[in-house]
């Protein structure tokens, strides 16, 4: 119903979205965010048509939809009062001290716009991480032009809010090349699109294989540019003795529940789980077994995820050591898919790293202790996680100052007796993590920090008042939060 661009489409599109730029970088943080404001109310106004072709098109239930469609409109609306605010600016003015010897400078420093950016539809979140999804709108607010590149699993549904924001930038009067979508099954479209000279950052959530692949495209050219990846996460849990035994049973079903959310596919699934062998634990492998059996099988987003699904299961279940503790009589098809646990002791995961690797679905693996140092061992063993939890009591992890810092080292998010499933949007959220769950672990793809993503710092020296940029003048026309010594 598509095609996929060809790589003359590409470059026209990139030529034009350059000279977009041009003129977007220079309209005010108001402009900016009145067009996001509209974008948010165009989708709205797509109404039930477009939650039945993301229905159609994702296997997502209409609930699950219409609950993300509300999230990305909030994202654009929410960043678009943190693009007003400009703290995401961080301004910095160091008065000029002429009587100092030798003199000192007036410097000012702020941020600017990278240039156009290009952004990766994701496949599980076919609104929020999208088309108009959270990199769209950082890189909007940050004054960048974008170049949207649909997910080949729901393109009709990207092509429908890509006419929203094509509507909403001819009420405002904007170039509509300040956002260009296109279709690209193909790798050689995203090689093309990351490679042309004119892209300057590159924003995509999905597989590792896949961000790995954009990340070294963009390595490889004359001038390489950021690639700001989220690739995926195991998100482990760590378990602890009084915690789990207070509440085993709730604690089951409240992971069961983590596990199998949307058919295990969210980037913060709780992929392992790491407890002392105790009896407690012992009860809790079995509740948790229990209640996964008895969760009814459920449709993937699409056959690919599914496969990969099938393949990464049957290896892990095959591995040194590994028991089956759940039903996997059915062999998952984007149509059926049952929940997997497996068991293994810390010794077999310690010497086994295929049992560190994601399996993106209703699957986790619970690996076992004999004691607090071999638990150390195995989460210093870890790679970089978006998330890990800590289930313990308030005295239990006070005891564990070690392993918290190992934890803190691995992570962007610890929460503590909760699960990771469930990312609030919000300045305070840290969605990125250290190498390989991101690219980049210093900047966030969820909340209005993630605007930093795609704007660097630039210094203004001896500048005349009139010249600056509003942020910088000194009667600070935007009144927004400045550094000033």
């Amino acid at each position: 119903m598509f095609k996929d661009a060809t790589l003359v489409e590409v470059e026209d599109a990139m030529h034009r979205s350059c000279n977009a730029f041009k003129l977007f970088q220079k309209t005010s943080l108001s402009t900016r965010a009145a067009l996001m404001r509209t974008i948010a109310k165009e989708i709205e106004a797509l109404g039930d048509r477009l939650i039945e072709i993301a229905m159609r098109e994702t296997h997502l239930p209409e609930g699950r939809l219409k609950n993300e469609r509300a999230r990305t409109m909030h994202q654009l609306v929410s960043y678009a009062a943190a693009c007003e605010r400009g703290d995401w600016l961080n301004v910095s003015i160091c008065t000029s001290s002429p009587d100092r010897v030798p003199p000192r400078p007036d410097i000012r420093k702020t941020m600017t716009p990278l240039g156009p950016v290009v952004v990766f539809g994701s496949s599980n979140f076919p609104f929020a991480y999208s088309t108009a999804g959270g990199d769209t709108a950082c890189a909007l607010a940050a004054g960048c032009s974008v170049v949207v590149k649909a997910h080949p699993a729901h393109p009709e549904t990207s092509e429908c809010v890509a006419q929203a924001v094509a509507r909403a930038l001819e009420i405002h009067h904007l170039p509509k090349d300040v956002f260009i979508h296109l279709h690209g099954a193909s790798f050689s479209v995203g090689e093309a699109l990351v490679k042309d000279p004119h892209t300057q950052a590159v924003g995509f959530t999905g597989s590792y294989s896949g961000g790995m692949a954009l990340f070294n495209w963009a390595q490889q050219r004359k001038q390489p540019i950021p690639v700001f990846a989220e690739m995926g996460s195991v998100n482990p849990v760590f378990l602890f003795n009084q915690q789990l035994s207070a509440d085993v049973d709730a604690i089951a079903q409240q992971y069961a529940d983590s596990i199998t959310l949307g058919v295990g596919q969210f980037c913060t699934n709780p992929g392992i789980i790491i407890g002392l062998d105790t009896p407690a634990l012992h009860r809790f492998k079995e509740q948790l077994a229990m209640r996964m059996n008895a969760i009814p099988e459920g449709k993937m987003l699409h056959d690919g995820i599914a496969k990969a699904y099938e393949q990464r299961a049957s290896r892990a279940m095959t591995q040194k050591g590994i028991t089956v503790l759940t039903e996997n009589s059915r062999k998952p098809t984007a149509k059926n898919c049952t929940p997997l646990l497996l068991s293994v002791t810390a010794s077999n995961f310690l010497e086994n790293t295929i049992l560190q690797e994601e399996v993106f679905g209703p699957a986790s693996l619970i690996v076992v202790c004999n004691d607090a140092t071999e638990m150390k061992r195995v989460a210093a063993s870890l790679d970089g996680q978006l998330t890990s939890t800590v289930i313990a009591t308030a005295a239990e992890l006070k005891e564990q100052g070690e392993l918290l810092s190992i934890i803190q080292q691995k992570c962007g998010r610890i929460i503590f007796n909760g699960v990771p499933t469930g990312v609030e949007v919000c300045q305070a959220m840290q969605h990125g993590g250290p190498f390989p769950a991101t690219t980049d672990s210093r900047f966030t793809s969820v909340g209005p920090d993630g605007i930093r993503r795609f704007a660097r710092p630039i210094a203004f020296q001896n500048f005349p008042d009139e010249l600056l940029p509003d942020e910088l003048k000194a009667a600070n026309p935007l009144n927004v939060n400045r550094t000033i010594e």
